[in-house]
C-alpha cells in the first residue's frame, strides 16, 4: 500500500447491518470505535486476551461477542470489515496480511500506510453524518469534523431541509436570557424556522441572527381582538403552520416550566399540527446559580421547590400550599412574584418560617443587566421597593443564598 499512499482515498459509507465485523484488541482504540459499529447494527466478534471495563461491559451487554484469546489465522474469514488495534505488532502484520488475502476492508491502528481503509473523523448531527479525511493529519481531521459538526448544530452553518422537512411548530425554550445558553437543537431549529413568534423573556440577541427572509412575530403585541392572549398566540402558530411554514415559538427559560407550552402544544394537536418540544434550561436553576447560588447544597439543602408567585396567596385563585412550603427545610424558588413577594413574606412567617430566613433576588439574571440584591423575610418587603427591584427577576428563600464566596464577601 506504501507506493499508492500519494493518492487520495475513496470516501464511502459502510452498511455493516447484520454483517460480521472483527475487532482485534480490546483497548483504547476499540473502546472509541465500538460504539459506532454496535450503532451500524454490526455482528461485531472481539478477539483479545483482554479488554477495557468499558469494552467488557459491552461484552456484558450482549452488544458484542467477545472471544478472550490472542489472533489466529482465519479469524477474518467472512468479516465484511475488521479492526487491528492490538500491542502486538507481529500479530497486528499477519492479521492485516489475511485481510489483503480474503479482500476485507481493514483498518490498523499502528500502521496507516499497512492497512486497507481509514477510519475518518466522524461526527452527527441531525441525521447528518460528517465524515472527514486529511490524508495522515487525525487531529486536523477531528478539527475539521468539530468545525462542521457545530456549525450545523448552533444553526451557523446553513444547512436547511429540502425534501424532508414538515412543516410545523416548535416549542422552544431559549433559556434564562443569555444567548449561549439555549440549546444546540433549539439554536438549529431557529436557523431552519420560517416565521418565530417570540416572548418578551426569550434570548432576544438570537433574533438578530436569523436570515432577512424570516418573519419574526412579538407575541406581545399580536392583535389579540376579541380574543384573550394566549388564543391569539395560538391561532397565529396555526395560521403559520397551515401555510406550510416551518414556525418556532421561543419562549424564555422551559416550555413547561410556567410557560404556558402546554396550552400551545394542546392546541396544535387539536388543529392537527405537528409539534416538537425543545425544552430549555428554566431560570429557577439557572439563574440562582449564576449569581453563585446552589439550590440544593450537601448538608444545607436536600430539596428545592419552584412556585409561582403571579398571585398572592391570599388570592382565591393560588394552587399553592404556602402553609406546607414555610415548614419545609429546602430551597423555594419563587418566579413572576417581586411584586407580591411582601405578602409571600408574611405568609410563609405566618407559619412558622424564621423572619431571618435569608432571601436573594436576581434581576434580569444571566444578562448584562445582571444584578443581586439580597435581604430576609422580614426586609425582603422594603429592600424591594428600596432597590427598585423589577421583573423579571428569580427569587431564592432559603439558607443556600448564605453559601459560597460570593455571598461570604456579601455579607462580610
Amino acid at each position: 500500500m506504501a507506493e499508492h499512499a500519494e493518492h487520495p482515498a475513496y470516501p464511502v459509507g459502510l452498511r455493516l447491518t447484520g454483517r460480521r465485523v472483527v475487532v482485534l484488541g480490546g483497548g483504547q482504540v476499540a473502546q472509541r470505535r465500538l460504539p459506532a459499529l454496535i450503532a451500524a447494527g454490526a455482528e461485531i466478534v472481539l478477539v483479545s486476551p483482554d479488554a477495557t471495563p468499558s469494552v467488557e461491559a459491552m461484552a456484558s451487554a450482549g452488544e458484542i461477542r467477545w472471544e478472550r484469546r490472542p489472533y489466529a489465522e482465519g479469524d477474518l474469514a467472512d468479516a465484511w470489515y475488521a479492526l487491528i488495534a492490538t500491542p502486538d505488532v507481529e500479530a497486528n502484520e499477519r492479521a492485516s496480511a489475511e485481510a489483503e488475502r480474503t479482500r476485507t476492508w481493514c483498518v490498523r491502528s499502528d500502521d496507516a500506510s499497512a492497512a486497507t481503509a481509514w477510519t475518518p473523523a466522524t461526527g452527527r448531527s441531525e441525521g447528518v453524518t460528517v465524515a472527514v479525511l486529511t490524508g495522515r493529519d487525525p487531529r486536523r481531521s477531528a478539527a475539521v469534523r468539530d468545525a462542521i459538526v457545530e456549525g450545523l448544530r448552533d444553526g451557523s452553518l446553513a444547512a436547511p431541509h429540502h425534501r424532508t422537512r414538515t412543516p410545523g411548530v416548535a416549542l422552544v425554550g431559549g433559556g434564562p436570557g443569555d444567548p449561549d445558553l439555549i440549546t444546540v437543537r433549539g439554536r438549529r431549529l431557529l436557523a431552519e424556522a420560517d416565521v418565530v413568534i417570540a416572548d418578551r423573556l426569550g434570548p432576544r440577541d438570537l433574533l438578530d441572527e436569523l436570515p432577512p427572509h424570516v418573519e419574526v412575530i412579538d407575541a406581545a403585541k399580536i392583535p389579540y381582538g376579541r380574543y384573550m392572549a394566549q388564543e391569539a398566540i395560538n391561532n397565529a402558530l396555526i395560521e403559520h403552520a397551515r401555510a406550510g411554514k416551518a414556525v418556532v415559538r421561543l419562549k424564555g427559560g422551559d416550555p413547561f416550566v410556567f410557560g404556558r407550552g402546554m396550552e400551545e402544544a394542546e392546541a396544535l394537536a387539536e388543529a392537527g399540527i405537528p409539534c416538537t418540544v425543545v425544552p430549555g434550561i428554566s431560570s429557577s436553576i439557572s439563574v440562582p446559580g449564576a449569581v453563585g447560588i446552589p439550590v440544593t447544597h450537601r448538608g444545607v439543602a436536600h430539596e428545592f421547590t419552584v412556585v409561582s408567585g403571579h398571585v398572592a396567596p391570599d388570592d382565591e385563585r393560588s394552587l399553592v400550599d404556602w402553609a406546607s412550603l414555610a415548614r419545609l427545610r429546602g430551597t423555594l424558588v419563587v418566579l413572576m412574584g417581586v411584586d407580591k413577594i411582601g405578602a409571600i413574606a408574611q405568609t410563609l412567617v405566618a407559619h412558622g418560617k424564621s423572619p431571618e430566613t435569608p432571601v436573594a433576588l436576581v434581576q434580569e439574571g444571566t444578562t448584562a443587566a445582571q444584578r443581586r440584591v439580597d435581604a430576609t423575610l422580614a426586609t425582603v418587603a422594603e429592600t424591594v421597593r428600596a432597590e427598585d427591584v423589577r421583573p423579571p427577576a428569580v427569587i431564592v428563600i432559603g439558607e443556600v443564598v448564605t453559601v459560597g464566596p460570593q455571598s461570604a464577601r456579601r455579607n462580610a
